[in-house]
């Protein structure tokens, strides 16, 4: 039977060859996840690994071989600290999407009532949902997707954290009632531009399109929500919106063309790029 480091360095090597970066680290992810123990571990005791185990580890560089995402592959992803189920058929959540959680969460502590409701669109696993529900306990929160994928993710990801998020169904605001207001309703829309999503890493092609594609210009599903959102945003609630690069001029536009909001700002990523905006309904007409 091989050892823990030999299996590494070998698995490091395998990877490598097919242009994976960070070879060594994912080597060590993806043994660590099998032998059931933190990464560091691996290098305290250079103990042979079982052929059963030395099997499931070169299965699973295989199957990232072929450009699995390594959430996949794991079945897990964090975010907020949160550790989330994750499966092929719904969208990995980013990094850059805690951006827009942590904006929300410091905006509405000041803006929002306690009892706030709240509508999460296109929810995927349910980290935005989820994530809000255990940071804010006594919000009313919904979540819409229209995969039945994502959605029985997201229960599930609910159920683990013990949160009430309730799950629907629903192309946008289409099995919502207008005039059902909710205090904030924050997205992570579909933003890549149609024509690019074929030019996205391999790992990117095994997501679902429906969670990427954001039409022609990447600005389709800015466009409907924010036209819609009026019927479903209280006068002086909180509209956040994850966006692209390159998209902050774009979406501002939109926003100021429909004249229903105020107080529009831009957030920036740790990159130092326009990641979030946010926006209020006005409180008046006019």
């Amino acid at each position: 039977m091989e050892k823990r480091i030999s299996l590494l360095n070998s698995g490091s090597r395998y990877l490598s060859q097919a242009g994976i970066e960070n070879s060594l680290q994912e080597a060590e992810i993806f043994l660590s996840h099998t032998l059931s123990c933190p990464r560091f571990e691996l290098y305290l005791d250079n103990l042979e690994v079982q052929k059963t185990k030395q099997e499931h580890f070169w299965q699973l560089l295989n199957a990232r071989m072929q450009g699995l995402p390594v959430q996949y592959l794991l079945g897990s992803t964090e975010f907020m600290g949160l550790e989330f189920s994750i499966r092929p058929g719904v969208f990995v959540p980013r990094p850059e999407t805690e951006i827009l959680l942590e904006e929300v969460l410091k905006l509405s502590a000041f803006s929002l009532q306690p009892s706030a409701k709240v509508l999460d669109i296109g929810t995927g696993c349910g980290n935005i949902a989820i994530s809000l529900a255990k940071f804010r306990g006594n919000y009313s929160i919904f979540a819409c997707d229209i995969s039945e994928t994502a959605l029985k993710l997201a229960k599930v990801n609910s159920f683990e954290h013990k949160t009430a998020v309730s799950f629907v169904k629903s192309d946008l605001f289409s099995a919502f009632k207008k005039r059902e207001l909710f205090s904030l309703i924050i997205s992570n829309p579909p933003y890549i531009k149609t024509n690019t999503i074929y030019s996205l890493s391999r790992e990117v092609q095994h997501e679902p399109k429906c969670a990427l594609d954001g039409g022609a210009d990447g600005l389709f599903y800015y466009r409907k929500i924010i036209k819609d959102a009026t019927d479903y945003l209280k006068k002086g609630g909180l509209l956040a919106l994850e966006i692209g690069d390159g998209q902050s001029v774009a979406v501002r536009e939109i926003l100021d063309q429909s004249g229903d909001f105020c107080n529009i700002s831009i957030v920036k990523d740790y990159n130092n790029l326009d990641r979030v905006v946010v926006a209020h309904r006005k409180a008046l007409n006019g």
